[in-house]
Order: C-alpha cells, then structure tokens, then sequence
C-alpha cells in the first residue's frame, strides 16, 4: 500500500504511526501540542523517534468529549498538516469523521484518512470523499451505544457493513485499511 508516496508492506512488518492531537482538551497530552510550533517540534522528535507516518487530529473523541464544529476543526488541522509537508517527508493521516474537514486536509495536503466512525457518520459523505481523492483510509469500528450481543460477532458484522459502503462508494480494497 502507497501512503504519501512511500510503500507499507500490508504483511511481515510493524509501523509506527505518531499520533499528534492539536487539540486543546486531548485525552493524550492535555493539550501540549495545540500550537503550530509545539507541534512541529513534537513531530520533528517523533521522526527522530522512529515514527513512520503521523496522524493529526483536531478534535478529542475521548469519552464526554465536546463537539465542535467543521470550521473549527478544519482551522486547527489545515495549518499543521500544510506546515508538516512543507517541512517533513513524512506521510501524514488526518484523524476526523466529518467528510468537510476530510475535503479542506485533502487539500492541504493529508495521504490518508482515518475515521473512526468507519463512514457511518454522515450518510456517505465520507466514503465519497474518500473515494473521489484515491487516498487510502483506515476506517474503525465505533458505535454511539456500547450494546452487543458478542461483541467480536457484531464487531464484524459492523466491519462487513463498513468494507461493503467503502466498495459501494469506489474505494479500493488496496486503499482500505481496518
């Protein structure tokens, strides 16, 4: 699988994905990170660190998390992902459901899409906009209720449904990553 131009071997070896939250309210680093040049920093040690790929997120899922709108999201997640591929050749995955934000860190310049709503939150919107950009996504499993049955049947029964809107909207089983 091609990532931002570089190959990743689908079997036989393990990468390292950065996770860079520019977030206020992140669950992971308390909002360390949510400036431009801190989080440039903080990339330029994750690649000294080994890191393969990095993926920017604009907006907390934690549990309880707060809503925010496109704009806002899209306003903290463009500029880095701009900065980050001006400065680094690192392939870059931007961490959102909103199929808006998807289109404006496709444009600045985004390799990969990560959802974790697996293009069930917005009635195909994302998996279109996936489709259209060729870009690879690494779609989730997630449900807004925590109500299974057996969890690992329903988890794939969820994924099945989530691989057959990926084909349906003309994503590319080498582009899909679960």
């Amino acid at each position: 699988m091609y990532i931002g131009g570089q190959e990743f071997a689908t079997s036989g070896k393990t990468y390292i994905m950065g996770i860079l939250n520019v977030t206020p309210d992140s669950f992971s680093d308390g909002g360390k990170y949510s400036g431009r040049d801190a989080a440039l920093k903080h990339v330029e040690e994750m690649i000294r660190d080994g890191m393969d790929i990095l993926d920017i997120g604009g907006e907390s899922t934690r549990p309880g998390y707060t809503k925010i709108s496109v704009e806002e999201e899209a306003d903290r997640v463009v500029p880095v992902i701009e900065a980050v591929k001006s400065r680094f050749a690192i392939p870059v995955s931007l961490d959102t459901y909103k199929y808006q934000v998807a289109r404006a860190g496709i444009q600045a310049g985004a390799d990969l899409i990560n959802d974790i709503w697996g293009l069930r939150y917005d009635e195909g919107q994302m998996a279109e906009t996936i489709a259209k950009s060729g870009l690879p996504c690494c779609l989730m499993h997630n449900r807004k209720e925590a109500d299974y049955q057996d969890f690992l049947l329903d988890c794939m029964q969820d994924m099945k449904k989530i691989i057959q809107t990926a084909k349906q909207a003309g994503i590319a089983d080498d582009k899909i990553i679960l």
